[in-house]
């Protein structure tokens, strides 16, 4: 057995995290997340099952060819031999050797009661299984990882076994052996003793290792404790993907590691990159980024309650666990009714608005603000409206042009909602320019329409509109028990190819709402490209 002078992160997201509801990815897509992983500086990409996935077996394929790793090596993954057939003509343990990664890893029953009652044979057959398989991937030069199934519920029925089913991998020629919840059942204590016993068990040269998901919450708690306990190998899938509620999260498990623990496991270049790289994988697989995951999410080290930002005004460790700059993240201001002056001065600095001493005019924000947000508006993920609220409140907002009137409606014809051809129109009137202009714009719905119309109406006095697009559209219903007499809330995302700003707007009507969100919308992404006023 190989002494544990190394510490290993293994990373399974292009298996076990794509097993996750509703994530679907594709050769190309796995290829391009492998590189961004890799980039990170783990020490294994576990790839897939070739031979059980016709799309993993594909993967191996490219790989070969299209995948340069830098700092990992590639893994594929697979299962023991089956019950009563050599391993060397199991098809699925040739699939592995045939994918020609330097490491395989093994998945194998080391629960008793598995090996009884899902394969129906015995505990010998359960331990030649592994012993097999092991033994003929590493004389063909292989390296090999045992990843032993629902290790922890089967040691609390019959450690004897899982014991066996460790050693039997570690003197077949096993590298490690990683201790499996798959269940996801555990807390830190249970796997704190358990992985105490195997270690005594096996010896200290032996190189467990951990992998965790998510049912009880814990998975990441649970791989320190593991860590803790002598584990030197830890599985993970970045932003916790998996199967039910995850698998434990890599960049949060590496984070703590590393910063809580003092562990030298990624560069710091890398580990500043991890924000990046965990949004970017979230692109991929088309999952909206959790905004309060820890260390990388969006709202990790976010601050609303006013007496927070004053503390940070002082010091900003005061209310932060770590340098959010450690993992590429920043620190943010939200601004909302909680919201005091000292938040609304660090929000200023936010937009490089130096606000310091100006208690009068931080104390008229600071009302308007909670005024607005008793009225329903929400500034807390509407930064461009808000920084359009503190210039308009300072006299430094720009003005574009003035809109005289506006109107929106909705033309269906009896049967045209189901075929299609329902339309809504609106005119917009306004000045820009000097000139007063008259515009009617079709669309699929009337801000659809009122969106036309606006970009008609500026097209000419601002051609640079034509950058503006919307990418994101939510409408909140405020007050519901009323119904459709509530108040509404419509919050904007709009982008100019560069940057991305979000606004508010609240209205007696979703229309209504709309409108101020783009009016916004406009203004301030007209004012961020520098645009003069005419």
């Amino acid at each position: 057995m190989a002494s544990p002078t190394t510490f290993d992160l293994y990373d399974t997201t292009l298996r076990d995290g794509t097993q996750q509801e509703g994530i679907n990815v594709s050769v190309a897509d796995k290829l391009a997340i492998a590189t961004m992983i890799d980039d990170l500086g783990v020490g294994f990409i576990e790839g897939g099952w070739p031979g059980a996935i016709p799309k993993d077996t594909e993967f191996f394929r490219r790989a070969q060819s299209e995948l340069t790793l830098k700092n990992a090596v590639l893994a594929a993954f697979g299962a023991t031999r089956k019950a009563g057939v050599g391993a060397d003509v199991d098809p699925q343990v040739r699939a592995l050797l045939d994918a020609n990664t330097p490491v395989i890893t093994l998945v194998a029953k080391s629960d008793s009661r598995h090996v009884e009652r899902a394969l129906k044979t015995t505990r010998a057959e359960g331990l030649a299984m592994i012993t097999d398989t092991v033994d003929l991937l590493v004389k063909q030069g292989r390296r090999v990882i045992v990843d032993a199934e629902h290790f922890f519920d089967g040691f609390r029925v019959d450690p004897g076994f899982g014991i066996d089913a460790v050693k039997a991998s570690f003197d077949a020629g096993a590298e490690t052996v990683c201790l499996c919840d798959t269940n996801g059942g555990m807390v830190p204590d249970f796997v704190t003793d358990i992985v105490g016993q195997v270690a005594a068990a096996v010896g200290p040269e032996a190189r467990l290792g951990m992998h965790a998901h998510n049912d009880t919450g814990c998975a990441v708690a649970n791989t320190l404790a593991a860590v803790q306990a002598g584990c030197v190998h830890v599985q993970g899938v970045i932003n916790g993907y998996g199967e039910r509620t995850g698998n434990a999260d890599l960049i949060a498990t590496a984070a703590n590691l590393q910063i809580k623990y003092g562990m030298e496991l990624l560069t710091p270049e890398a580990l500043a990159d991890s924000t990046r790289l965990a949004h970017a994988i979230a692109e991929i697989v088309n999952m909206p980024p959790f905004p309060r995951q820890p260390y990388v999410g969006i709202s990790s080290f976010a601050h609303k309650a006013g007496l927070h930002a004053a503390a940070i005004k002082v010091d900003a460790d005061l209310y932060q666990h770590i340098d959010p700059t450690l993992v590429g993240n920043d620190m943010r201001m939200l601004v909302s009714e909680m919201a005091g002056r000292a938040s609304i001065e660090l929000k200023g600095r936010e937009f490089g608005i130096d606000l310091s001493g100006q208690k009068e005019l931080l104390g008229t924000v600071t009302e308007k603000v909670k005024e607005a947000e008793a009225a329903g508006y929400t500034y807390d993920g509407a930064d461009a409206s808000f920084e359009m609220l503190l210039r308009s409140t300072m006299g430094t907002a720009p003005h574009y042009f003035e809109v005289e009137s506006w109107r929106a409606i909705v033309e269906n014809v009896p049967g045209a909602a189901h075929s299609g051809d329902a339309t809504s129109e609106a005119t917009v009137k306004l000045t820009a320019g000097g000139v007063r202009v008259v515009r009617t714009g079709e669309g699929n719905g009337p801000v659809n329409a009122l969106d036309s119309a606006l970009r008609l109406a500026l097209a000419r006095t601002y051609p640079e509109i034509d950058k503006f697009e919307l990418v994101d559209y939510k409408v909140r219903l405020l007050d519901s028990e009323v119904g459709t007499d509530s108040i509404t809330r419509v919050m904007i995302t709009t982008t100019d190819g560069t940057r991305t700003w979000k606004t508010v707007g609240v209205g007696g009507n979703i229309v209504e709402a709309s409108w101020e969100a783009l009016l916004d919308a406009f203004i301030y992404g007209l004012m961020k490209l520098g645009v003069p006023v005419p």
